[in-house]
Order: structure tokens, then sequence, then C-alpha cells
């Protein structure tokens, strides 16, 4: 028996997150005394595939078929869940994002498995198997119990410390038969971003909402966002109103990111954007309502005007940075 995890890679690399995911398989494992194997689709070159290895994984299967060129969640569950078979594994880890939430219950239905969604910590028991969740947008927290034989964890993003374990890990290259009817995904064109950091992807992200007045008043978050290598993101209704571009939305209704630090200015908190931003490591903010709700889910708050606040915090940054 084993553990197997699922790493995405983008253009041919890992990122964090497929070591963090990495790092938790390698701690379920030590609790239950399996190895670990984890699984790559796509195109990516022996060294990197080898950087798995430095965080637990015992074995690496790279699975290199054209078909799978493009992601489609049909097909990708259907490797997934053969190679799972194969490996004998009684617990898959797949990461709580876009495509874990698709992926996950289509293994679920293959595998006749239970689901935990959004897991942040190792499991509180192995019998019965019990895992920890965030709940009601990271209000309330739920102990889940799932008694299948196969279970499936999708881990929540930041949620849990990347781990070095150096290893001897092998590498077996894997071309499988694909079934076309399952390929439903066709990607007619791609437009990449450049010169700005995602949203998904940044340790920093500095974000702004109607306390900032004016869509002239942004220069100063943008200077603060480039001095802390951060991203930028917004609120709702700073989006609706056209101020700020709709992908750099956080909330419920936007995009759910889970940096390490998150600076909320002018933001009043409410239920919707905290749903987005509450698996942040550490939240600042910078609010002039001393009531409002963003102060309840910050660990740092700062009561006071953000166009005077702000202009401030550039100029102790540029102290520090000199």
């Amino acid at each position: 028996m084993s553990v197997l995890v699922f790493t995405e890679n983008w253009d041919g690399k890992f990122k964090k997150l497929s070591f963090e995911l990495v790092s938790y398989a390698s701690g379920v494992g030590k609790m239950l005394n399996l190895s670990v194997t984890a699984v790559s689709i796509g195109k990516v070159d022996e060294g990197e595939l080898m950087k798995l290895g430095n965080y637990g994984a015992n074995k690496i299967i790279s699975v290199n078929n054209e078909k799978l060129a493009v992601l489609d969640n049909q097909a990708y569950a259907n490797v997934i869940s053969e190679i799972s078979k194969k490996e004998n594994a009684s617990v898959i880890i797949i990461s709580n994002n876009n495509t874990g939430k698709a992926i996950a219950p289509r293994l679920s239905v293959h595998l006749r498995a239970g689901v935990g969604s959004g897991v942040s910590k190792l499991p509180l028991s192995l019998n019965p198997f019990t895992v920890y969740k965030r709940t009601y947008s990271g209000n309330a927290f739920a102990h889940l119990v799932i008694k299948s034989d196969v279970k499936i964890l999708t881990l929540a993003q930041n949620s849990f410390d990347v781990v070095e374990t150096p290893g001897n890990a092998t590498i077996e290259n894997l071309n499988p038969e694909v079934d076309g009817t399952l390929l439903k995904t066709v990607v007619k064109d791609i437009h990449k971003q450049s010169g700005k950091i995602l949203l998904t992807d940044a340790d920093i992200v500095v974000s702004g909402g109607r306390g900032m007045k004016s869509p002239d008043n942004w220069p100063p978050l943008v200077e603060l966002a480039t001095l802390l290598g951060a991203a930028t993101a917004c609120s709702r209704p700073v989006s609706d109103e056209g101020w700020r571009p709709h992908e750099e939305h956080t909330g419920q209704t936007g995009k759910i990111i889970a940096p390490n630090l998150y600076i909320a200015v002018g933001i009043s908190g409410a239920t919707q954007h905290l749903a987005g931003i509450s698996s942040s490591k550490f939240i600042v903010a910078i609010n002039n309502d001393k009531d409002a709700p963003i102060f309840e889910a910050a660990q740092y708050g700062i009561v006071g005007d953000a166009m005077k606040v702000l202009p401030k915090l550039v100029e102790a940054v540029k102290e520090i940075r000199k």
C-alpha cells in the first residue's frame, strides 16, 4: 500500500504548491508507515522531477502522453485512478485548487472513496480516520471522519509547511492508453499574463477596498506591493465599479487565495470577502472604522485613514530596504 500524491506542473516546472503537497503526503505516509508515490502528468525533465524526492516522495511516476497535454478533468481522473489501483494507494492527496476540486469527485466515483476537502492539518486520528478542516469561511472547524478503504484528501493551499526530506526517489516513466472519448477540452488560444505576480502564486498580497475612495488613490498601494514583491488585489465593489480589473477580485465570488501575508487596505471585511482570504497565514488590516469585521480576522490592525497610513508604510519599507 502507499500514499499517492498528484503534483501539478506549470510549463514543466513545479511550484511551492507541489512541494507542499508532497511534504504533506510524506507526513501522512509516516503516520501510516507507507511509502509515498508522486504522480506528474506532462513533460517534465528528470532534474525537475527529482525535486519531488527532496520533500519525501519515494517513487515518482512521470506520465507523458500527447493526449494529456491539455488538462482534461475526466481524462486526468481516469489516469490517476488507474495508477492508484496499480500502486494500491490507500490515501490520495490533491491540492484544493480548481484542478483538485474537479478531479477529486471523479476519483471518488472511480475508487468508491470518501473525500476530505480543504483539510489543513495532518490526520487527527487513524482509527477512525479523522481529518481537520476549516468551515464557515474560516469561522469554525470540523473533524471529518472518512470510513472508506480509500481516502481522498484535498489540501488547502499554504496550510502545511514545506519540509525537506532528502531521499533517493526512483522515477518510472509511463505512457498510458488514453480513452479518446474522455477528452472533451479543446484549447483554441492561450493568452499569458506577464509582468505581474499572479494572485494564486503570490506569497504577499496587498489589497484595496472602497476605503481607497477613488481609483486615483491607488498608486501608493501599487507602490507598496512593488516594494514588497507582492501581488495586488481588490474587493468585489472595487472591481464592480471598474476601479481595478476583475482578475484582482478576491472573495467568495472571486479568487480564493492563501498567501503568507495579506494586507487589506480600506476593506471592511464582509463575509464574502473573508471567505476568499481567510486561509492567509497573516492578515494586516488598515481601516478607519475600529469596529470593521476585518479586524476580527486580522492578526495585526491599524485604525486610520488609508490615505495617510499608506504613504507612511511606503516610506517605512523604503527605509528598511536602504
